[in-house]
């Protein structure tokens, strides 16, 4: 039963053309580093939420220049600590319909080279580079859409941490 899944997924591969294998390769980066967010967000961020919250608790005093500069670090740190590739996986969602467009152009000059050796009336030989520009084309708008959603999301709740710490680092006390 595997075996005939994998030989699907590789005809489909090899119908994509070698941009299909890169767009393969994007995605698997792009989702693995969506994991690891939402696997920090889920089990991490609560730690480090609860040590730099205890950090600044500590304090004996919070309203003079030197605490208010100390507030500012711990939130910078956390910031850092929350946004932790999210500008990667922003970047690597951008890449996805780029490579998209690769796969168009080079199947089309697929396309192009048929027409060219055959005077352009074999329509069996172009179907194959039409094949090729549109299934990479497909690929990209889908893993790009997908990303875009997920980084959604992680966009989201690293706001809402930040905000929550922000509110917990307070002065009044």
């Amino acid at each position: 039963m595997s075996g005939g899944i994998v030989e699907t997924i590789l005809a489909f591969m090899d119908k994509g053309g070698d941009v299909l294998w890169l767009i393969a390769i994007l995605v698997f980066v792009m989702w693995t580093l969506i994991f690891e967010r939402l696997w920090y967000f889920k089990l991490a961020w609560r730690k480090d939420a609860f040590r730099i919250i205890n950090t600044w608790e500590e304090r004996s005093e919070r309203k003079s220049w030197n605490a208010k500069q100390i507030r500012s670090k711990l939130l910078s740190e956390s910031r850092e600590l929350i946004n932790n590739n999210l500008p990667v996986i922003t970047t690597l969602v951008a890449l996805c319909p780029l490579l998209g467009l690769l796969g168009t152009v080079t199947g089309m000059i697929e396309v192009f080279n048929v027409m060219a050796v055959t005077g352009g009336g074999d329509a069996k030989s172009m179907a194959g580079g039409v094949e090729r520009a549109t299934i990479p084309t497909m690929a990209g708008m889908v893993a790009a859409l997908s990303g875009l959603f997920a980084n959604t999301y992680l966009t989201r709740i690293a706001n809402r941490e930040q905000e929550f710490l922000q509110d917990q680092l307070t002065s009044d006390h």
